[in-house]
């Protein structure tokens, strides 16, 4: 740093603190929008018991004996992946996070509770050791607890927002909390990430399921129930005991603000509203949560009006800690200080100026640690802000209890996935089940003959979607989850107690025609980025699970269909090949909350009835993204609150097949599918290549296979159109081949993607019988000179000798896994 630009620093820190409020937060969106929060026209709230004589006597006697290093260390949190227990001598930070697919120390990620225990245990040893120049000082870990303890094997999955917002019940929204903590608590972590207080008005959004409703209404009523569920409704008095003795850990609302408004749904995107706006709607459960005692508020990495909430002063300074009275810490997420402008991942003194109290540097910590000492020292950061930031974080610490060794629950593995939460987990996903059509078909007689199809019937990773013990979501299996059952499973218990069967064909064949089938199917897990969509229409291009129902359809066997998701979605012509209609959301390792609505007695009376109501409007078309209750030109196929029971037996009228968007827009990441190129896609080869249908690896003549005569350089490609793929680039998707080398390459090949050009070569040897599948991140092709922002060809393969392969599926994943990237 020049002379120059150090004092252009020094005078741009100390302008935080001095200048009026309309100066410290420009406008910085390009039509001029409003990006400073008027405090005054906020709802007040109040912290109600994290400030108390006492605490503050203890904590200011904590911070006469810190250096300054051990205060900066306060406010960096690292993550597992990043950081080692003897890094924390040198180190002194505050907090430890486990991401969503971070391990824990020498052991899998998917790992049970005692692991995690003994990881935590590791790093406290280090943090609590009395050596010279060091104070003491527990760390806090924390974890992405959204929907249970879910990123720990054998914990109790409970249903996502979505469909938790669907049952209307914040008293067992607090029963959740309560199981919740516990067994956060009893796998060694202080501070759950949750809720998540979005109200989502773009379906599109990958995170829209973290949303409990569209309607604030709702996340209003939960807001507060869910944090005293969490964190119990006493505290510490200085260095006493506190809710982690008692099971209980601390929240973290979160994403203050805006997250779930952002434009065309884009995650970590711009929300593009008023400000009246921003306080109705997306403020709509942050009073209700700081009132009820919230210790910890997260930070959004979206932006409002183009000025990033990391470095948002007049929200999270004079909104959040002023007007809202809110007296515990603000944390950062994953590296957003980084976002914030002029700042990187590793420097960011301006967004510890706006208020944020501990910035989450999973993997930048040591650099962000060092810049930040050296912008205390140069006065960057003022003292008085950084002491404001020690002690909130010091504050928690006591009142959460963590100044206390004593950790009861760490001692308690059997309080993962205990009988006691399960059995509410089960009354959730009853509960949350929406049903949305229903011909006469249900209740399902317990002495039927059942046939359970679909993809997803025997799969507890399909039904318990994102942020299950990886990210997102992917690569689990059963085995995952011993303390869990699938939906078949649960159908299977309910059948075989009263006499009837249940019988598992995912591709819906059967030797003796059944009376019912229960057909299970949806969306595959994602969670953020990864999940954001271009339109809400489900398989565009490749339709599966309607040709599924279209079979037992014709077949003529009645048919109910049990829809996974984690948002509404354009099924009209699933819909109308069901007898019967049910959206269960990602309901999580419960599915035998799923027999319990859908199986009657012997006689076909209902044993438990449909309660759930729509929290999000439900579309007509595959464009209707922003449906939202009270919206002009309001026009739902469901409304918001929709839901019949058992004495409404409704036959839907049949619905439009037409999904209401362009081909082109609609289907952007399949390429290749059951013998068939979907619209847009065009499959061309030049004519020393050719081109002859085979037998894919599920269907009859559902591959291409492609010879080269090797007597020129020749190319076989798919193109369509020109597509943006920046987001999906950006969110580390994959091309994904599935295929069959029958003549090994003789020479060298090259694999294309947007112009980008790999060596191919070692992907088409050795020949074989066998199909593979072959991962390519985009960022690969990016590398190699793909204009991602540009694609019209999204496949091509270039050989100058003979080569023969098949392809029996294209398309882009999110899936990571033996992912390679040849030079």
């Amino acid at each position: 740093m020049t002379r120059l630009s150090m004092l252009s620093g020094l005078l741009a820190g100390a302008a935080i603190f001095t200048a009026p409020l309309a100066a410290q937060q420009a406008t910085s969106s390009s039509d001029g929008a409003q990006s400073t929060a008027h405090a005054a026209r906020w709802p007040a709230a109040k912290s109600p018991d994290l400030i108390d004589p006492a605490t503050e006597a203890f904590v200011t006697r904590l911070m006469t004996q810190m250096s300054l290093e051990e205060k900066v260390g306060q406010m960096i949190q690292a993550d597992t992946s990043a950081i080692t227990p003897e890094d924390l001598r040198r180190y002194p930070l505050g907090s430890i996070l486990a991401g969503g697919s971070s391990p824990p120390l020498s052991a899998p990620d998917r790992s049970p509770a005692g692991a995690w225990v003994a990881t935590t245990q590791a790093f406290s040893k280090v943090a609590m050791e009395k050596r010279p120049g060091h104070v003491p000082i527990p760390l806090m870990f924390g974890i992405d607890a959204v929907h249970g303890n879910s990123n720990v094997v054998g914990a109790t999955i409970f249903p996502h927002n979505v469909g938790l917002g669907a049952m209307r019940d914040p008293d067992l929204i607090r029963r959740i909390g309560m199981a919740t903590a516990a067994e956060t608590a009893a796998a060694g972590f202080d501070w759950a990430f949750g809720p998540t207080l979005a109200v989502p008005q773009d379906d599109r959004w990958g995170r829209a399921y973290e949303g409990y409703s569209e309607d604030p209404a709702v996340v209003r009523s939960y807001a507060g129930a869910m944090v005293e569920g969490l964190q119990g409704r006493s505290k510490a008095v200085a260095s006493g005991k506190g809710p982690i003795q008692a099971g209980h850990v601390s929240a973290s609302v979160k994403h203050f603000l805006g997250d779930g408004g952002t434009a065309n749904g884009i995650d970590q995107g711009d929300t593009q509203v008023d400000e009246d706006t921003l306080i109705r709607i997306h403020n709509a459960g942050y009073p209700a949560a700081v009132d009820a005692g919230t210790m910890t508020v997260m930070a959004s990495f979206s932006s409002w009006n183009g000025s990033k909430m990391h470095g948002n002063r007049s929200l999270l300074t004079d909104v959040l800690k002023g007007r809202m009275g809110f007296d515990g810490f603000v944390v950062g997420d994953w590296n957003g200080h980084g976002q914030v402008a002029g700042c990187t991942n590793t420097d960011c003194a301006a967004t510890f100026n706006a208020g944020l109290d501990m910035a989450m540097a999973p993997d930048s910590w040591k650099g962000l640690f060092e810049t930040t000492v050296a912008a205390a020292k140069d006065g960057r950061i003022p003292m008085s802000r950084l002491d404001d930031a020690v002690r909130r974080i010091l504050r928690v610490k006591a009142k959460l209890g963590l100044f206390d060794p004593a950790r009861p629950y760490e001692a308690r593995p059997q309080v993962m996935g205990s009988p006691e939460h399960r059995a509410i987990a089960r009354e959730a996903v009853a509960k949350s089940l929406v049903l949305l059509k229903n011909s006469g078909v249900l209740p399902i007689k317990a002495s039927a003959n059942v046939l359970v199809a679909g993809d997803a019937a025997d799969d507890i990773g399909r039904q318990s979607g994102g942020w299950t013990l990886s990210w997102q979501g992917d690569g689990n299996t059963n085995a995952d989850f011993p303390n869990g059952q699938s939906i078949f499973s649960g159908i299977a218990q309910a059948m075989k107690a009263s006499g009837g069967t249940a019988t598992l064909s995912p591709d819906g064949s059967f030797t003796k025609k059944p009376d019912v089938a229960i057909v299970v199917f949806g969306e595959m897990p994602y969670a953020e980025m990864r999940g954001d969509v271009r339109t809400l229409e489900f398989q565009p291009g490749d339709k599966q699970s309607l040709e599924l129902l279209k079979k037992l359809k014709a077949a003529g066997v009645p048919t109910v269909s049990v829809f996974l998701s984690g948002r509404p979605m354009w099924v009209n012509p699933e819909i109308n090949q069901s007898d019967a209609f049910v959206a269960a959301w990602f309901p999580g390792s419960e599915g035998g909350g799923v027999a319990d609505v859908l199986i009657g007695d012997a006689s076909g009376r209902p044993r438990r009835d449909f309660t759930g109501k729509l929290s999000f409007s439900w579309p007509k078309t595959a464009g209707q993204f922003t449906l939202n209750k009270g919206a002009p030109n309001y026009d739902p196929l469901f409304p918001f609150g929709y839901g019949l029971s058992y004495a409404q037996r409704t036959s839907v009228p049949r619905l439009s097949e037409v999904a209401g968007v362009d081909a082109s827009l609609g289907n952007t990441s399949l390429y290749f599918a059951r013998g068939q190129v979907p619209a847009p896609f065009k499959l061309a080869a030049d004519a020393a290549v050719k081109v002859t249908p085979v037998d894919g690896p599920q269907t009859q003549e559902g591959a291409h296979q492609f010879a080269w005569s090797g007597t020129r350089p020749a190319t076989v490609r798919i193109t369509g159109g020109e597509l943006d793929l920046t987001r999906e680039t950006n969110a580390d998707l994959l091309l994904q081949m599935n295929y069959r080398v029958t003549n090994a390459a003789t020479g060298p090949v090259t694999l294309s993607f947007g112009g980008g050009r790999i060596n191919g070569s070692t992907l088409f040897t050795p020949a074989g019988s066998e199909w593979r599948t072959a991962r390519i991140p985009l960022k690969c092709f990016r590398d190699k000179g793909a204009d991602v922002a540009k694609v019209s060809e999204v496949f091509a393969v270039t050989a100058t000798a003979p080569l023969t392969f098949a392809i029996g599926d294209l398309r882009l994943v999110t899936d990571p896994a033996n992912a390679v990237c040849p030079n």
